[in-house]
């Protein structure tokens, strides 16, 4: 239970769920009142169905462009590409169009589109930036005047943030940038638009909401709002993830997915500190290349298990969500993972020890969210710690 605290509500106007995305888009930009919507859209979902030719046919004279080059981990080049294509659009409505890099990219190129960043350095001083204790610094810049609406086809949750992710290549390394107005302004939940995602993509990234769920529940800074969605969230997630993967055209597993993301992502969407899996899952990403929807399964087994001294009253209210009360929350979720034949260890994603004292030391200096977990995390050698437990 928290006894005190502070529930922060996101700058988001309205989430459309069960609709056709085509229809339902060209609601929200008459009702928006714009006439240049510029579409960042997955390549996959351009090229292999008809989706995305529904949407731009339903928009009609709004439609002023398309992009879908954007890559996995959303680099500062790939943004720069984008902002140049909307621009030259005259858009006055991102719309994204994918999963979490096509979020984020959507979310970034607001950004970049208001301060007419257009080479990959123009980036440098509008990240998040923390001290050594921890306590986190925003530059105070301003948001975006043309906003987004994302239509996600994975499950992560990442649209309900107004944060996100950018791989600095010089670097090897993932940022994070963050502006309230960043924020999708609509999220639009279709849930035929799940049929489409690939089945590793759709299981990790339902994993990846019950991430974002567990990272809040077990947070000593949740509210008892955030803790009532994310433990239905993860009772739905653990209930309709097999079914929709065992039936891709099941649009009642789908659509209950999708929910199941919404109230996972409850926490994140309210600005509830996330712990070690985020953290060390963006540096899994921008360092050793991981794709972003492993890294819950093969961490948060291990992570539940350090954390567990801080948190065991949650860890016990998370394994009787995923339908296994009474067993450790680690082994709980370690067999929840499992049985979707997904990877639960660093070895069978090719990080190995030798890579452990780099990961942990760039965690250490990159991540503010290791500040934030349960269980102190004081030095790289407590990173290791985990690492090790996740081997």
């Amino acid at each position: 239970m928290h006894d005190k605290g502070t529930h922060l509500f996101p700058a988001m106007e309205r989430i459309d769920f069960g609709k056709p995305a085509a229809k339902a888009l060209a609601a929200e930009a008459e009702r928006l009142g714009s006439k240049r919507v510029f579409l960042i859209v997955s390549r996959s979902l351009n090229n292999g169905t008809d989706e995305i030719a529904k949407i731009v046919a339903a928009l009609g004279e709004r439609f002023a462009g398309l992009y879908d080059g954007v890559p996995q981990h959303t680099t500062r080049e790939g943004v720069v590409e984008t902002t140049r294509a909307a621009l030259a659009a005259g858009a006055d409505l991102l719309v994204a169009i994918g999963g979490g890099s096509v979020v984020d990219a959507a979310k970034i190129t607001s950004l970049c589109m208001e301060h007419k960043i257009l080479d990959a350095d123009g980036l440098d001083g509008f990240e998040v930036k923390f001290d050594q204790s921890g306590r986190v610094s925003m530059a105070s810049f301003k948001g975006p005047s043309v906003r987004m609406i994302a239509i996600p086809t994975t499950l992560s949750g990442g649209e309900y943030n107004a944060g996100c992710l950018v791989t600095d290549p010089r670097r090897n390394l993932k940022q994070t940038f963050f502006h309230r107005k960043m924020m999708p302004v609509t999220i639009i939940l279709d849930p035929a638009l799940l049929r489409h995602a690939p089945a590793p993509l759709l299981l990790g990234s339902g994993t990846r909401a019950m991430d974002h769920a567990i990272e809040a529940l077990c947070s000593p800074r949740g509210t008892p709002l955030t803790d009532a969605a994310v433990l239905r969230g993860l009772t739905l997630m653990a209930k309709w993830l097999p079914r929709s993967h065992a039936d891709r055209n099941d649009l009642e597993a789908s659509r209950n997915c999708q929910t199941a993301s919404w109230l996972c992502s409850f926490g994140l969407q309210s600005r509830v500190p996330m712990g070690a899996s985020h953290a060390i899952g963006h540096v899994l990403g921008g360092t050793c290349h991981v794709s972003h929807f492993l890294c819950t399964p093969v961490m948060m087994p291990a992570i539940l298990e350090y954390n567990r001294p801080a948190c065991e009253e949650a860890q016990q209210e998370l394994a009787a969500a995923l339908g296994r009360p009474g067993m450790a929350a680690a082994d709980a979720f370690r067999e929840f993972c499992l049985g979707l034949g997904l990877p639960t260890s660093l070895r069978e994603v090719n990080v190995l020890p030798d890579q452990f004292d780099l990961i942990a030391e760039t965690t250490m200096k990159e991540e503010f969210f290791i500040y934030s977990n349960p269980c102190p995390v004081a030095s790289p050698s407590d990173v290791v710690e985990i690492l090790k437990l996740a081997a």
